[in-house]
């Protein structure tokens, strides 16, 4: 009388002559052992040559790609800790003879580059928390509410975005010298309080948000007010992230306008300071790439900081 197989807990037999095939056999399915212990072994996928080829010439265009965009930071940091001799001297240098302060002594010595520095950040600070404010609520009416001619108002909006800065300039000049507002921190700050790209942007990704979830809000009692505070801004996290950078990164570097609306240079920001390290017949090129390499370290900060919801907030907002 044959003996019965053995089962496992679910009943199903687990002799190898159940299944057909003998021990150590690899089955066409993939799915068999080669080692005899009657274990799963994954389908290996072929890559061909080219293949292969193709993903090592991807790796070595990136490569090479990356390092020729990120030689100018290499230069600019070379430059800046490098003494006068080897600024000037007509022999091309990649790497410092002496690694020196002496260009940052000179910019923070011979300049006030504090209170420029103090200054970028307080207008930054204050037109960063206005224009994320303003483009939020914009785009959360343009997404969200109904209202008489939204479409022609938002068209209103991106056609503003083919008018260049400078046509802009005369206006917003006549109108801070009317607010007699001009020559202070507010002739600068209040011109940049919205962007038409951050309204856009904030609409694109809050029309994206489930009118379900508004919906319920408004049979719990919400008003529109509620419903941005307590639901609209918690799922836009992403959004705000992009919107405090791009707005950092264009103010921070900001040179034209700064330079036309304020007048006393204690008012300056750096990249207008930048322009003060220029001699009339010559340049101090350490100094002023002492100074780029202090006005560009918090933007590379923030930015690594916020990557992540960087690229959540551009792809979810629909921008490639």
């Amino acid at each position: 009388m044959a003996h019965p197989l053995p089962l496992t807990g679910d009943g199903t037999a687990t002799d190898a002559a159940s299944r057909g095939a003998r021990p150590g056999s690899v089955s066409r399915s993939g799915t068999g052992s080669g080692n005899g212990t009657g274990g799963f072994v994954p389908r290996v996928k072929r890559v061909s040559p080219a293949q292969r080829a193709s993903a090592i010439a991807r790796l070595v265009t990136a490569v090479v790609v990356g390092l020729v965009m990120m030689f100018p930071l290499y230069w600019m940091v070379t430059l800046a800790f490098s003494p006068n001799a080897d600024v000037f001297s007509r022999e091309l240098r990649i790497w410092p003879s002496s690694w020196t302060l002496d260009n940052f002594r000179t910019v923070f010595g011979s300049f006030p580059t504090a209170t420029w520095f103090g200054n970028s950040v307080v207008i930054t600070a204050i037109v960063t928390v206005l224009t994320v404010t303003v483009n939020l609520l914009a785009g959360y009416a343009f997404a969200k509410l109904d209202f008489r001619g939204k479409g022609a108002i938002f068209l209103m909006v991106l056609s503003t975005m083919m008018i260049p800065v400078q046509v802009l300039m005369v206006a917003q000049f006549r109108l801070v010298t009317q607010l007699g507002i001009y020559g202070t921190f507010w002739a600068v700050i209040l011109p940049s309080a919205a962007s038409a790209f951050g309204i856009f942007l904030a609409r694109q990704f809050i029309i994206a948000i489930p009118d379900e979830l508004i919906e319920a809000a408004k049979v719990d009692g919400a008003g529109p007010v509620r419903i941005f505070l307590q639901i609209i801004l918690p799922l836009c996290k992403p959004l705000i992230a992009v919107l405090v950078l791009l707005t950092v990164m264009y103010q921070w570097n900001d040179f034209a306008w700064p330079l036309i609306a304020l007048k006393d240079s204690q008012l300056f920001t750096l990249p207008i300071g930048l322009l003060y390290l220029r001699g009339q017949y010559g340049a101090d090129y350490g100094a002023i790439m002492a100074l780029a390499l202090i006005s560009i370290t918090p933007i590379i900060i923030m930015f690594l900081a916020f990557q992540k919801y960087f690229v959540q907030g551009l792809a979810r907002s629909g921008i490639r």
